[in-house]
């Protein structure tokens, strides 16, 4: 398991969701955070954040199953709804009954259906650079909508479960770090399954099961949100247009939004801003 960047204080647990192996962080003491990671990464999209964060919280950051150090289990549906879904049966595994929730990327999509399916467990909400209840900015609309069509097909599936998918999303990924969002081997942490047949195969079996598509119900339902909510933007995402982070603010009752002069994976580019927007949000009073 990695650990190589765990601060002291941070220990590596495991837990079983859905039959498979749940890797997540630990830290700290008292009422329950958990962290919740975007594609492709794992629990270290929130480094800088875990040792701040856990002077106040029970810190939970999970690699999402998949992902990181968790199962990568082909047998594992991952639609939309039975994903959702899984946060609840996470919880479950991990003793929560509700905590705050702080979600990035695909993370925030999830968390995002997770706080209106189970209102009663989220007793704060924060959402960072996701596509939440939107989609992205046409070109990686375009983008994600080929791979995913690409999986869903027997014959382009062979072509991406070959080798060369390892390189297009390193090369895809190489601006971040050039704006110091990640260094070269917490990229390779990331990417590195891709090496592997096995990882491959997992990974066209994610995107066979994912969806692109707007899913209306998220946004017609943001008004039902009633738990302190905060929205965190890095304003030069290329991938997810500065609106949806808006929409999200100006239609959830009460919502703050925080815009950070930031790409996309903001927690690792602008650590120090991040952090102090989730400690303040953390500080809001948060509904009985």
């Amino acid at each position: 398991m990695t650990t190589d960047r765990i601060e002291p204080g941070v220990t590596m647990q495991q837990a079983t969701v859905d039959g498979a192996r749940l890797c997540y962080a630990e830290a700290g003491t008292g009422d329950p955070l958990v962290l919740l990671h975007g594609w492709p990464q794992s629990h270290l999209a929130w480094q800088h954040q875990i040792g701040p964060l856990s002077a106040r919280r029970r810190v939970l950051a999970p690699d999402w199953p998949g992902w990181g150090e968790s199962s990568r289990d082909t047998g594992l549906s991952c639609d939309y709804d039975t994903e959702v879904d899984r946060i609840a049966r996470m919880f479950d595994a991990l003793g929560l009954d509700r905590a705050d929730l702080a979600c990035h990327d695909y993370g925030g999509f999830l968390g995002l259906g997770f706080v209106q399916r189970h209102p009663d467990r989220v007793r704060r909400l924060a959402i960072l650079n996701s596509r939440a209840h939107g989609t992205f900015t046409l070109p990686y609309r375009l983008l994600f909508g080929a791979f995913t069509a690409g999986s869903r097909h027997r014959a382009t599936r062979r072509l991406l479960v070959t080798p060369p998918v390892y390189l297009v999303h390193r090369i895809g990924l190489a601006p971040y770090l050039r704006n110091g969002s990640f260094e070269r081997e917490q990229l390779e942490g990331y990417l590195g399954f891709l090496r592997t047949p096995a990882g491959r195969r997992w990974y066209t079996h994610f995107f066979a099961g994912y969806e692109v598509r707007v899913r209306p119900e998220l946004g017609a339902r943001l008004g039902e949100i009633a738990c302190p909510t905060t929205v965190i933007w890095g304003t030069r995402d290329p991938a997810i247009p500065m609106r949806t982070a808006e929409e999200l603010a100006g239609r959830i009752p009460g919502a703050e939004l925080v815009r950070v002069d930031a790409d996309h994976f903001l927690m690792e580019e602008r650590p120090t801003e991040v952090t102090a927007a989730l400690l303040r949000w953390l500080d809001r009073p948060a509904t009985p």
